[in-house]
């Protein structure tokens, strides 16, 4: 468990006696592996928590639109954290239980520093009801929905949940620093994967934010929370857990700021910490 010493740093205490009270996990490159896969090991070990009185949340970038998959391969119908703490939705009801959207005024003022700034972004939004982008954003992946067309101006909304900047020849650290350099502390931008595309969420609002705030309901401490992650949006909420795991293979950053390591979604590092901390079986 860790404790804060005198030394306001971080030290290790041994009590075999501790175990985390609430789990919370990203998805993507932490338990979902590069074909889109959760191994049974890992769903096993899920459930064993979760019956052991010990809820699990997925804390993911993730739209609610992707979570049904992951609910039905997994078994899991409480609460997750989406769009990087923007949205809480309810896995059993399929309904957003709870939102942060950033303010019209404050998204053309970001959308507008950035073009500024950096002639050749593209946006895309997404919204409490679905997805929204410019005719020159160009998506990776199939996002699910039929996307509606316009400019900025246009598609930027009042449910508008997150925003997405894409940069077809800048990769994701470099335009995150020169974001940030632009548009200060207007918003949060981060990141998840290696390209040109950066998430931003109204200020103030992160997963680390909406996982504190979710467990500050239950009376749960953040010393008793145990976070697993690998990317800089995992970042923040990585920090704030009492207890934190880097996967092998995370961003740079996030094995440089996290002591701890473990393994890959495909060798199940989040599965076998949680065996050994709960003294579960690994068959």
């Amino acid at each position: 468990m860790n404790v804060t010493d005198r030394a306001g740093q971080r030290a290790e205490v041994t009590d075999e006696r501790w175990r985390p009270r609430l789990v919370a996990t990203d998805l993507d490159g932490t338990i979902i592996g590069p074909e889109g896969e959760i191994s049974d090991r890992t769903v096993r070990t899920l459930h064993r928590v979760e019956e052991l009185g010990v809820p699990v949340v997925f804390v993911t970038g993730r739209p609610p639109r992707w979570l049904g998959v992951v609910s039905e391969r997994t078994g899991l119908t409480g609460l997750a954290i989406c769009a990087n703490g923007a949205i809480v939705y309810d896995l059993h009801t399929e309904k957003v239980v709870a939102h942060h959207s950033i303010a019209i005024e404050i998204g053309l003022e970001i959308t507008g520093r950035l073009r500024d700034a950096l002639p050749d972004v593209a946006f895309a939004v997404e919204t409490l009801g679905g997805y929204a982008r410019e005719r020159a954003y160009r998506p990776r992946w199939d996002v699910g929905v039929e996307p509606t067309l316009g400019r900025i101006d246009e598609i930027f909304g009042e449910a508008t949940v997150k925003l997405l900047v894409r940069h077809e020849s800048m990769g994701a650290d470099q335009l995150l620093a020169a974001a940030r350099e632009v548009v200060g502390d207007l918003a949060e931008f981060t990141h998840s994967s290696t390209d040109g595309l950066l998430e931003v969420s109204a200020a103030g609002v992160s997963k680390a934010t909406t996982l504190a705030h979710l467990c500050s309901e239950r009376g749960i401490p953040a010393a008793d929370v145990v976070a697993f992650g690998d990317m800089p949006n995992d970042l923040a909420m990585l920090a704030w857990a009492g207890t934190a795991y880097a996967v092998a293979g995370a961003h740079p950053e996030v094995l440089a700021a996290v002591e701890r390591h473990t393994g890959d979604p495909e060798d199940d590092g989040v599965a076998q910490v949680l065996e050994r901390i709960f003294d579960l079986p690994s068959d």
